[in-house]
């Protein structure tokens, strides 16, 4: 049995479980609250020294990093094959982690917590919410964090932030002009990897910049996604309504702010 140490709303959690699922694999789930700091538990900074979810146990070796779990997870169970067997066409699908891991993965926890849970942070008490911080490991992302709970919106770091996620969906909306997955003929790692940051957009009430009128072919392929079994059974079971409302609800309070900065990048 795999073990799976993850978080409902993580992006990276539901990338992992999209594959799981596309796969047909059961795991045992172990839930790591990250909002309550949970991830910088001792015991599970032993699996996990990055203080980060998810984490995948499969016979004992504990596996991080989500791109690598997803990896992984392909060679590791080959029987629903994720990637192209073509060495150019796998190349494609690393550029789009690569884009993911080096610029929007970063990008995407100053979008959600300076739109979603910052709120809700804010009403934890002062000491669990420094002890939430301190447990970051770098000393940037410590400093970002604090600075985005501080600000919201208004944080300096949130305008790039922001055009990191807009380029990302454009990108994706040109691929899908001219394949109809983004990992070529068929979903594979490359879809699983960019739609949890889709998903967070139109979680965070930013579905505007999803729309038919504005990414055609981006539209077309977030509503084939949420159409697959694999999608009901990583995310939305994981994902109950009234968080998604609430989610929802605190991304459209800020929308009036965050609406004129997308106009000044992406299409």
């Amino acid at each position: 049995m795999l073990e799976l140490y993850h978080f409902a709303f993580s992006t990276c959690s539901q990338k992992v479980r999209m594959v799981l699922a596309e796969k047909g694999l059961d795991f045992e789930s172990h839930e790591v609250d990250i909002l309550s700091g949970a991830q910088h538990d001792p015991a599970y900074v032993k699996l996990n020294p990055l203080h980060v979810v998810p984490t995948l146990v499969d016979s004992g070796t504990a596996l991080i990093e989500s791109t690598l779990i997803n990896e992984y997870l392909d060679d590791a169970y080959p029987s629903v094959p994720m990637r192209p067997d073509a060495p150019a066409a796998r190349h494609a699908i690393r550029l789009w982690t690569k884009l993911l891991d080096d610029r929007v993965h970063p990008a995407a926890p100053i979008v959600t917590f300076a739109a979603g849970p910052r709120a809700l942070i804010l009403q934890q008490p002062e000491d669990v919410r420094e002890a939430a911080i301190a447990g970051i490991p770098d000393p940037e992302a410590r400093a970002t964090r604090r600075s985005v709970l501080e600000h919201g919106v208004h944080a300096p770091e949130f305008a790039d932030a922001l055009a990191a996620m807009i380029e990302l969906i454009d990108r994706a909306d040109a691929a899908l002009a001219r394949q109809p997955w983004l990992s070529g003929d068929s979903f594979g790692l490359a879809d699983a990897a960019v739609l949890p940051y889709v998903l967070r957009l139109d979680h965070l009430a930013m579905t505007p910049l999803l729309s038919a009128a504005l990414r055609p072919h981006l539209s077309k392929w977030y509503a084939r996604v949420c159409a697959r079994p694999s999608f009901d059974t990583a995310v939305a079971r994981w994902a109950p309504d009234e968080m998604v409302q609430m989610m929802r609800g605190l991304g459209q309070e800020v929308w009036p702010d965050v609406e004129p900065l997308t106009r000044t990048t992406g299409k």
